[in-house]
């Protein structure tokens, strides 16, 4: 499977490549209290994420796709952005004091993946998801086990895995699983102790 292929499926499974913002509909800075309140009231009316109280000043925001949740504490937060995108479709943008950010629409939450040294940004997609690991796990999958696989291919994968997962984990998502999964994947070339 070529990279270029690989982002265009991410791309069209997520709906978020890179997201052109419309508009700006309305930003909340400084009262933290408010802001949760507006990240709650808009998963309330969002059809593929729930949200439950964690106590004072915190929530949590899970995804119906696969359960994948963050927690949000009101201490966390700088920023909530309404936006637009070029469909007309409407998603909030979380800005955290840590400097990272998430996405969220009406059934996903989006992330960036991290960066890795000797990984090439442009062949992934600006935001991921959780479900994108298992996309991405499936393509090195089949990159392995296509009757010839390529070195190069392989680690690539290997490292938008590792990319997307660490991406997740910087925002909150429990992916211990999912992290382990790459254990599992041999190195392609790598000698095997006797």
């Amino acid at each position: 499977m070529q990279m270029e292929d690989f982002k265009s499926k991410l791309e069209s499974k997520v709906n978020l490549k890179n997201q052109r913002i419309v508009k700006v509909d309305c930003q909340s800075r400084g009262n933290q209290d408010e802001m949760l309140t507006m990240i709650r009231q808009f998963v309330t009316r969002a059809s593929g994420l729930r949200s439950s109280d964690l106590g004072p000043g915190s929530a949590r925001i899970e995804q119906s796709v696969d359960g994948k949740g963050i927690n949000i504490n009101v201490s966390d937060l700088e920023e909530v952005l309404f936006r637009t995108d070029t469909d007309g479709q409407s998603f909030i943008q979380v800005n955290f004091r840590t400097g990272y950010k998430v996405l969220v629409t009406d059934t996903l939450i989006g992330f960036k993946p991290a960066q890795l040294t000797g990984l090439d940004m442009g062949k992934i997609p600006k935001v991921v998801t959780t479900p994108d690991i298992m996309s991405v796990f499936e393509a090195l999958q089949e990159a392995l086990y296509s009757g010839d696989p390529k070195d190069e291919d392989v680690s690539v994968l290997r490292r938008v895995f590792d990319a997307v997962v660490t991406g997740g984990e910087a925002v909150g998502f429990d992916l211990k699983l999912e992290r382990s999964w790459l254990g599992r994947i041999p190195h392609i070339g790598a000698k095997s102790a006797a």
